[in-house]
């Protein structure tokens, strides 16, 4: 079984791991992320990601694959991560209501054992409920939208103002399966050996 640490304290892209059967350790990175600008959206979620990867993979030696990601939405091209607070929450949801971004996730995968890293950004377009003022504040309240990027989530209280997604719906948690599965064969790795063993 090849081991698998993220290095990330995203509790959606843990849950969505664990539900492909993989039982990574985790181990937070402690990156800045302020630390980066000037990149387009899906640029600057990479970069955040191999970041991300590189504070976490430095201190493990034991052959295991380590997996940074970062999440931005694009919005009038502008990347938005989480909100700083509520009243930006609030901004941000009157302006993105029954429009359609672009969420993008990159993923940084790093073969400790070699030191080979590969790193790709999957993008996956996101359409939004024209919700109402109301919503939008009892939403902001719940303290949910201000711990995600793009302060919304789809598997959450956030799931019923997405209507709809195009392209991979778990990237829009934070962590894209069929792409984390290429990278993984990319390092001379299979997929299913990451599975946990069933007891």
């Amino acid at each position: 079984m090849t081991r698998l640490v993220l290095a990330s304290a995203s509790s959606a892209r843990l849950a969505t791991l664990h539900a492909a059967g993989v039982d990574p350790s985790v181990v937070v990175s402690g990156v800045d992320e302020a630390q980066v600008d000037g990149l387009p959206p899906a640029g600057l979620a990479l970069r955040l990601a191999q970041l991300k990867c590189a504070a976490v993979a430095s201190d493990i030696h034991d052959g295991s694959l380590v997996l940074g990601c970062d999440s931005v939405l694009e919005l009038d091209g502008h990347a938005l991560g989480k909100p700083m607070d509520a009243s930006e929450a609030v901004q941000r949801w009157r302006t993105m209501r029954g429009r359609s971004g672009v969420l993008h996730t990159g993923h940084c995968l790093r073969d400790t054992a070699t030191g080979t890293e590969v790193s790709e950004t999957a993008s996956t377009v996101v359409h939004f409920a024209d919700v109402t003022d109301v919503e939008i504040d009892a939403y902001v309240a719940s303290g949910e939208p201000l711990h995600v990027a793009g302060a919304f989530t789809v598997d959450g209280l956030g799931g019923a103002f997405v209507t709809g997604v195009e392209g991979d719906h778990h990237n829009v948690v934070g962590l894209s399966l069929p792409l984390l599965r290429d990278l993984v064969g990319r390092l001379g790795h299979v997929w299913t050996d990451l599975w946990a063993r069933r007891r």
